[in-house]
């Protein structure tokens, strides 16, 4: 018996940066890699998603994520990081202003929402004086 439909999609994705690999219904599966504006020298900002958490699984190297705790105004009063571990789940929870910093062969899977974009996640800008505290997180972390 021949079947009407494939049985199996495979996807990868080994190119810097991040990319949705799989989308099904209402939920997506993407990948990220390295990517040199995720420096903490060059990250410009912190997001949230209004609709959806967004979980997180080191597959390779080294990542770290930061969780902003802001004020009323999304202003930023701290910075809280996890140096993730391999085949952990992290689950960023709706609503909280995160971003990350990758390694040269930092490889990371994400879930969320199929219909995560821009328009339902929206970010703060941030300015040298929090980039300088993402560096010190880093250096203590990955010292």
């Amino acid at each position: 018996m021949k079947a009407n439909k494939p049985l199996l999609e495979v996807s990868e994705y080994n190119a810097e940066g991040y990319s949705p690999m799989i989308d099904y219904q209402s939920w997506r599966v993407a990948m990220l890699n390295y990517i040199d504006e995720l420096e903490t020298d060059k990250i410009d900002n912190f997001q949230c998603h209004e609709e959806t958490d967004e979980v997180f699984v080191l597959l390779e190297g080294k990542c770290i994520l930061f969780c902003a705790e802001v004020d009323e105004e999304n202003n930023i009063v701290d910075i809280v990081s996890w140096d993730m571990e391999p085949n952990k789940a992290y689950n960023i929870k709706r609503g909280v202003y995160h971003t990350h910093t990758l390694s040269n062969d930092g490889k990371v899977l994400i879930i969320e929402n199929s219909d995560t974009n821009d328009s339902n996640s929206p970010k703060i800008l941030i300015d040298d004086t929090v980039r300088y505290k993402l560096g010190q997180l880093v250096s203590v972390l990955w010292s």
